[in-house]
C-alpha cells in the first residue's frame, strides 16, 4: 500500500483536516474507530474513505452493537434454503417453488418526510425480494404513531399511509395487509416496518455475491443522484428536536421506474441465469454497501470506475457517488463476456445498464475516478465493523414492578364496551387501509382487516397466508414474555386461516443501545421471540435491527415487530373471521384470564400501563394453535379469529361486523374479564351438525358461549351485568372512530 492515496476534489477537507476536526464523529465514528482504521491501514483515511467506513461501520449496516444478540437466533430447519445474511429469507414450499419474504425499517426517514420516507421503504424491500430472483406478490406494514388526537400524529399518519399507498398502487404489487397502533412514545419517532413477500422458482435462487475474477460489475436502474447521502448513519442515531433533521438523508422514490428495473431484473435472471453470477440492491449506502458486501462474502476485491457511474447531477464528487441512496437501483455481476446480453434487456426498457467495474483476486475495494485511484482498502476490514460487548442492566422500573393485576371498574359494561371499540389501535383501519390496492394481481383471497392476508400460489392448490404483528406494551411491561407473545399473535393469525406457520422474519425496533437498560430489554425481548420461534418450528430467516428510535432521550416502547408466513397446503381450508350463518355455536378456545396489566382497559381508564404481565405457557398456546388448525382442515369450523386488544367481547363482535348476523354469548366471569387480554385464545364458530365432532376433538381447551343470531345485536352476559347494544350502534363506533378522530 502507497503511503497516500489521492485526495478525490481539491476542494474538500484533506485527510488531516478529518483528523483535526474529527468530522468523523458527526458522521457516527468513534475516536476509537477512527484511529484502528489509521493503525490497521498504516496511513491517514481520505475524506471519502472516512465517509465509506462511517457508512459501512454504522450500527444500521454493520449491526456491530445487536450481532451478539442476533447470532442467538435459529434459522435452520428442512424447509430453510436461504438464511439470514442475503438480501431476503427463502422457505421450501414443495413443487420446486419456494417463498421469499423480508421485512424492513424506514422509520427516522418517515418521521422527517413521510410520504417519501415510507415510499422508498416499500421500495427497498421489493428490490430485496427480486434481487434473489423472485417474483414479488405481496407488501405489508406495520406502522407505530403517537396519539391520533394530536395533530402532528395526523400529519405523519396521513403521509405514511400516502406513500405506502402511492408507492405500492403504482408498481402493482397489492398491499395485502399490516397492523397499526397508536401509543405517545411513538410521538417523535414513528415506526414503519414494511415487509415483502415473493415467490420463486428454486432453480431461478440468486445471491448477492461478487465471484469469478474479471467478471463485470453492472450498474443498472436509475442515475445517482445526491439524496440519501449517509442515510446509513442517518438511521443510527436518535432525533433531538432542537436540530434540523437531515433531509438530505431522505432518497426520493419513482415506483414507475422501480417497475421497470424488477421487470427486467427478473428477465435477466429467468431467461440469462447461466451468466449471471450474483445480484444485489444498492439499498443502505448504495453503490459502497452492495458491491463491498457482495465481494466480501465471496472472498474477492472489486475495482469500481466512478466516472462510469450513470449520475443525474452534475460535479459529483466520489464521496457522494459511494454514499448516495438514490432509490431503483441494483448492481449485477456478469460473467465476462456476456455484459451485452445483459444490458440490451435494460436499455429495451430505457434503463442504464453499464459495466462500472470487475471482480478481482487481491481482496481490495478500491475506487478509481478521474484517472487516479481515490480509495484502496482491504474488502474484509471495511466490512467488518469491530464488534462491541454492550452491558446490560435490568431497567429500574421493571425490578419494582408490581406482581398485582390491574383491577378495572366496569361500572357499565355497554359504555366500557363502546369506548374500547373506539380505541385507535383496537377500531378499524378501513378508512386507512382503502387507500391500498389489495386486489392487483388478482390473487389475493383475504384483504386487510382479517387475522392475516392469504395470497394463492398460481398454478397451484396451494395459498400463502402473511402478518404483520407485535404489542409492544407487552414488551415493554415484560420483554421475554413480551417477545413471546409477539410471535405466539403472529401464529394466532396464521392459524386462524388455516394455514401452518412456517417462518419469521422481523424489525427489532429499540432505543439507543448504548443504555445498558435498553440492551438489556433488547437482549430479553430477542431471547423471547427465539424461544417460542423454536417451538413453533418457525425459523427467523431474515430481518432488520432498528436502533436508536428515540427523542430527546426518550425511547419508544421496545418494538420487536414479527413478520410471519403460513403455507395453505390447499385453498379449501383457508378461513375467515366472520360469521358464516345464524344457528352456529360459537367457542372460546382457551381460558379466560385476568390479563389486565398493559392491556387496552387499563390505559383507557388510567392513561398508561403498569406492572407485570401474567406468565405466558409455552404449551397451552401450542395446544391451542394445534387444535384450531386440525379443527380447521378436519372442516368443523365456520369461522375463526384470534382474541387479542380488547379481549373475547371485542374479538366476538368483530366476527359479526360487516355481517347480517349478531350474536348471544354467555360466560361465567365478571364482565370485566370480557375485556381481559389473555393469551393463546381463539373465538371460533362451528355449524350445528359439527359440534359433537368439534367438541369430542377439544375436550376441555374449550367453552361453549352461545350462539351466531339472525337478530343483528351484540348480546354477551356476564355474571353480574350484560354487554346488549345493536350491532349497527357497537359497528358505527369500530368503523368511524379513526375518521372521527381525524376529521373533528
Amino acid at each position: 500500500m502507497e503511503a497516500t492515496i489521492k485526495n478525490p476534489m481539491a476542494f474538500e477537507p484533506t485527510a488531516e483536516q478529518v483528523r483535526d476536526t474529527k468530522m468523523y464523529l458527526a458522521w457516527g465514528l468513534t475516536d476509537e474507530e477512527y484511529q484502528l482504521i489509521v493503525d490497521t491501514i498504516g496511513r491517514l483515511p481520505n475524506y471519502t474513505e472516512a465517509g465509506m467506513f462511517s457508512a459501512m461501520w454504522s450500527e444500521h449496516c454493520s449491526y456491530k452493537k445487536s450481532k451478539p444478540v442476533l447470532r442467538k437466533f435459529w434459522s435452520t430447519n428442512d424447509r430453510v434454503l436461504q438464511g439470514p445474511g442475503e438480501g431476503a429469507g427463502i422457505l421450501d414450499i414443495g413443487d420446486g417453488q419456494a417463498v421469499v419474504f423480508k421485512a424492513e425499517s424506514h422509520n427516522h426517514p418517515s418521521a422527517v418526510e413521510p410520504y417519501e420516507g415510507a415510499a422508498t421503504g416499500i421500495g427497498g424491500i421489493l428490490r430485496d425480494i427480486f434481487s434473489m430472483g423472485a417474483q414479488p406478490i405481496a407488501c405489508l406494514d406495520s406502522l407505530r404513531f403517537g396519539e391520533l388526537d394530536n395533530p402532528q400524529t395526523q400529519h405523519l399518519l396521513g403521509g405514511v399511509v400516502a406513500g405506502i399507498a402511492g408507492y405500492g398502487n403504482a408498481i402493482g404489487i397489492p398491499t395485502v395487509g399490516g397492523e397499526i397502533a397508536f401509543d405517545p412514545c411513538y410521538q417523535g419517532n414513528p415506526l414503519v416496518n414494511a415487509m415483502a413477500v415473493g415467490i420463486l422458482d428454486q432453480r431461478a435462487m440468486q445471491v448477492g455475491k461478487a465471484e469469478g475474477v474479471g467478471n463485470s460489475v453492472m450498474y443498472v436502474g436509475a442515475k445517482t443522484g445526491r439524496d440519501g447521502i449517509h442515510g446509513a448513519t442517518f438511521a443510527s442515531a436518535e432525533f433531538k428536536t432542537d436540530e434540523d433533521q437531515n433531509r438530505s438523508a431522505v432518497q426520493v422514490g419513482d415506483p414507475f421506474m422501480e417497475k421497470l428495473v424488477m421487470d427486467a431484473t427478473l428477465k435477466v435472471i429467468n431467461e440469462h441465469g447461466d451468466v449471471v453470477v450474483g445480484v444485489q440492491d444498492m439499498g443502505a449506502a448504495g453503490i459502497l454497501s452492495s458491491s463491498s458486501e457482495m465481494a466480501g462474502k465471496a472472498g474477492m476485491g472489486i475495482l469500481l470506475h466512478l466516472d462510469l457511474v450513470p449520475q443525474r447531477e452534475t460535479n459529483m464528487t466520489p464521496y457522494e457517488l459511494m454514499l448516495s441512496e438514490s432509490q431503483e437501483r441494483m448492481l449485477i455481476v456478469v460473467a465476462k463476456g456476456h455484459e451485452a446480453e445483459v444490458a440490451q434487456v435494460f436499455s429495451e426498457v430505457e434503463l442504464d445498464a453499464v459495466v462500472v467495474g470487475e471482480v478481482t483476486d487481491d481482496g481490495r475495494y478500491r475506487l478509481e475516478f478521474q484517472g487516479e485511484i481515490v480509495a484502496d482498502l482491504d474488502v474484509e476490514f471495511l466490512t467488518s465493523a469491530p464488534k462491541q460487548n454492550m452491558a446490560e442492566v435490568k431497567p429500574a422500573y421493571l425490578v419494582n414492578a408490581s406482581a398485582d393485576q390491574y383491577q378495572p371498574v366496569v361500572a357499565n359494561a355497554n359504555e366500557t364496551f363502546l369506548a374500547l371499540l373506539a380505541q385507535p389501535t383496537i377500531a378499524s383501519k378501513a378508512d386507512l387501509f382503502r387507500h391500498y390496492d389489495s386486489m392487483v394481481r388478482t390473487d389475493t383471497v383475504i384483504k386487510p382487516g382479517g387475522d392475516a392476508a392469504v395470497v394463492r400460489v398460481r398454478g397451484t392448490k396451494k395459498a400463502l397466508a402473511m402478518t404483520t404483528d407485535v404489542n409492544s406494551r407487552y414488551v415493554y411491561l415484560d420483554p421475554y414474555n413480551g417477545g413471546k407473545m409477539a410471535v405466539a399473535e403472529a401464529a394466532r393469525n396464521i392459524v386462524a386461516t388455516g394455514a401452518l406457520p412456517i417462518g419469521i422474519t422481523d424489525c427489532l425496533n429499540f432505543g439507543n443501545p448504548d443504555d445498558p437498560e435498553i440492551y438489556w430489554t433488547f437482549d430479553q425481548a430477542c431471547t423471547g421471540v427465539n424461544d417460542l420461534a423454536k417451538k413453533l418450528d418457525t425459523p427467523i430467516i431474515s430481518g432488520n435491527v432498528s436502533l436508536y428510535n428515540e427523542t430527546n432521550g426518550e425511547p419508544i416502547y421496545p418494538t420487536p415487530m414479527i413478520g410471519m408466513v403460513g403455507l395453505h397446503e390447499d385453498n379449501k381450508n383457508i378461513t375467515t373471521i366472520a360469521y358464516k350463518q345464524a344457528g352456529d355455536a360459537v367457542y372460546l378456545v382457551g381460558d379466560f384470564q385476568a390479563a389486565f396489566n398493559g392491556s387496552e382497559l387499563q390505559k383507557l381508564e388510567t392513561g398508561k400501563i403498569a406492572g407485570q404481565l401474567l406468565e405466558f405457557n409455552d404449551d397451552i398456546e401450542l395446544a391451542s394453535q394445534k387444535l384450531v388448525l386440525e379443527a380447521i382442515q378436519a372442516g368443523l369450523l365456520a369461522s375463526a379469529h384470534d382474541v387479542a386488544e380488547g379481549g373475547v367481547a371485542v374479538a366476538a363482535a368483530e366476527a359479526a361486523f360487516g355481517t347480517k348476523f349478531g350474536i348471544e354469548l354467555t360466560a361465567d366471569v365478571p364482565a370485566a374479564m370480557l375485556f381481559a387480554e389473555g393469551q393463546a385464545q381463539f373465538i371460533v364458530s362451528v355449524p350445528a351438525e359439527q359440534v359433537s365432532a368439534f367438541e369430542a376433538l377439544s375436550g376441555a381447551q374449550v367453552q361453549r358461549l352461545g350462539t351466531v343470531t339472525a337478530v343483528e345485536n351484540i348480546k354477551i352476559s356476564a355474571n353480574d351485568q350484560a354487554i346488549d347494544l345493536t350491532k349497527a350502534e357497537a359497528e358505527a363506533k369500530y368503523t368511524g372512530a379513526i375518521s372521527w378522530l381525524l376529521n373533528k
